[in-house]
This record gives structure tokens, C-alpha cells and sequence, in this order.
């Protein structure tokens, strides 16, 4: 009763924003079981030859035979669409973890070395994200030719910048505190402090990053492949399907790219109601008030 009332108590922006949203926290992470789960077991509970073509069933109407109804070649939509989010997730939970790693690397050496080292980094950080990311991802594709290394490279090398600025004003918010200025006042070197008092505080932002990173990983695959950049063709992944359906728009075929365009939209979804719940709970100003 005393939590209710002082709730009640505060102003109402105040009372929406720390009113709990359980509800759709909970459907969140039930969606993204289910997805992750669901790719994870694919191969043994529904198992799928990438290379089967039925050409008597092609474009089918969504049924209880077919779900997401079929495609051009007769494969069943619904059935490709969970093999394509297995794909998709592999690719962005790996180029997020890359991106995060070179990000983390390089907000760390600028934010503990400082100085003349921090200027040149930030400068180099400014300079890539004047740069269009998709075009960036682009060109490392080509250079590398479309392949599934290709593309978890150029997500990675393209979506590290966000990283590095939060790593780098993380560890010069947290020089200045007074536990720091203890430890080396008792002897305690910069590879120590860095180890045992910087990193601890650090980590949980990086592990944060890498999950909000994911759904933008996810995304720019999909661009890729739409533009038949990104993975090969004959392997199932979402952003293949849309650009296979893209074609099947104009007879008619409305779900070959509806279905693989909604598995993205309510995974991603998910993925980011989940993250930015952990977000605040992170933030102790977020979480004081929480506690109200």
C-alpha cells in the first residue's frame, strides 16, 4: 500500500514512465523462446532439403497443408521462414559479438589512455560514421564477394561506432570516482585498476550493446540480401525470401514476402522490448526510481 501511494503520490509523466510493463515484457520474451527455440530444433523436428522444388504447388494460398502458403518453386514459405530466422540470428548475434569486441577494444584504449591517444581514436570513430553504413557494407561485401563470412563482416566492421563512444565515456566517467582515485593512491597499477575496478562496471554496457546490436544486425542483413548482396541464394535466409517474394507480388502471391517480413519485425521487436527493459534496470537513476 505504501509503494501505491507513493506512486500515486508522484507526477503523472513520472507515474507512465515507472508504471511496470510486465505484460508486454513477458509476451516478449515468450515470442523470442519460441523463435529461438524453434530455429535452434529446426533440423531435428522439422527437418528441410533447401534444394527441393515442388513445381505442381507453386504459390499456394496460406492452408492448414501450408501455413505461410508456397513459393515460386513450390517450397513451403512458413517452413523456409524458420530456417531463414535461424540464419538471420546467427548472422546477427555473431556480427554483433565482432562489433562489439572492436568497439569495446578501441573505447577502452581511448577512454583509459586519454590524452593525444583518445583524440586520434574519436576522430578515426567520427570519421567512419560519417560514412552511409549500408553503402560501407556494400563495398566490404564486394570486396570480400557474398558469402556468410561477407556479410558478418560488414555488419561487424560497420556497427561498432555506438560501442566505442559508450565504452570510452563509460571509463572517463569512472576515472574521476573516488574508488579509483583510492586504488591508485594504495599502489595499484593502470593494468589493476583497469582489471579490477573499470571492467566490472563496463561489461554489463557491452553485454547490453551486443544485444541491442542484434536487431540492427538482423536488419542490415536483410538489406543486403534483398539486394542480392548478402548470402547466397540457394541458402534460406529472411532477407533472401523477401527478395524471392518481390516477384511473386505481382501475381498475386502477397505471402512468399509477408511472412519472412513479419518473422523479422516481431523477432527484432521482441529482441529490442527485451533490451531496453535491461536498459533501464541498468541505469541506477532508472532503477532508484524503480524502487520508489
Amino acid at each position: 500500500m505504501a509503494d501505491l501511494a507513493t506512486r500515486r503520490a508522484l507526477p503523472r509523466p513520472l507515474r507512465v514512465r515507472l508504471r511496470p510493463r510486465r505484460a508486454g515484457v513477458v509476451t516478449a520474451g515468450l515470442v523470442l523462446v519460441v523463435a529461438v527455440g524453434g530455429a535452434l530444433l529446426a533440423p531435428i523436428v522439422w527437418p528441410l532439403d533447401q534444394s527441393a522444388v515442388a513445381l505442381d504447388q507453386t504459390r499456394l494460398a496460406p492452408s492448414w497443408s501450408h501455413l505461410g502458403g508456397t513459393d515460386d518453386l513450390g517450397r513451403d514459405v512458413a517452413h523456409r521462414a524458420v530456417y531463414g530466422l535461424r540464419v538471420s540470428l546467427l548472422v546477427g548475434a555473431v556480427a554483433a559479438l565482432v562489433a562489439t569486441v572492436i568497439g569495446g577494444l578501441i573505447g577502452g584504449i581511448a577512454g583509459t589512455l586519454g590524452g593525444r591517444v583518445d583524440r586520434v581514436l574519436m576522430r578515426i570513430v567520427d570519421t567512419v560514421a560519417a560514412l552511409p553504413h549500408l553503402l560501407l557494407g556494400i563495398f566490404i561485401v564486394a570486396m570480400l564477394r557474398p558469402s556468410l563470412g561477407a556479410v558478418i563482416a560488414s555488419v561487424g566492421l560497420t556497427h561498432w561506432l555506438s560501442t566505442a563512444r559508450i565504452v570510452r565515456s563509460e571509463l572517463l566517467s569512472l576515472r574521476t570516482r573516488t574508488f579509483v582515485d583510492a586504488a591508485i593512491s594504495g599502489g595499484a597499477g593502470r593494468g589493476r585498476v583497469l582489471v579490477r575496478h573499470l571492467l566490472p562496471h563496463v561489461l554489463p554496457r557491452l553485454a547490453l550493446a551486443t544485444t541491442l546490436m542484434i536487431p540492427h544486425a538482423v536488419w542490415h542483413e536483410t538489406a543486403l540480401s534483398f539486394l542480392g548482396l548478402g548470402l547466397p541464394p540457394h541458402l534460406a535466409s529472411l532477407g533472401n525470401m523477401i527478395s524471392d517474394g518481390e516477384g511473386s507480388l505481382l501475381t498475386g502471391a502477397w505471402w512468399a514476402s509477408l511472412v519472412p517480413g513479419a518473422v523479422i519485425v516481431v523477432v527484432t521487436l521482441a529482441i529490442a522490448v527485451l533490451a531496453a527493459r535491461w536498459r533501464d534496470r541498468l541505469d541506477p537513476r532508472v532503477r532508484a526510481e524503480l524502487q520508489l
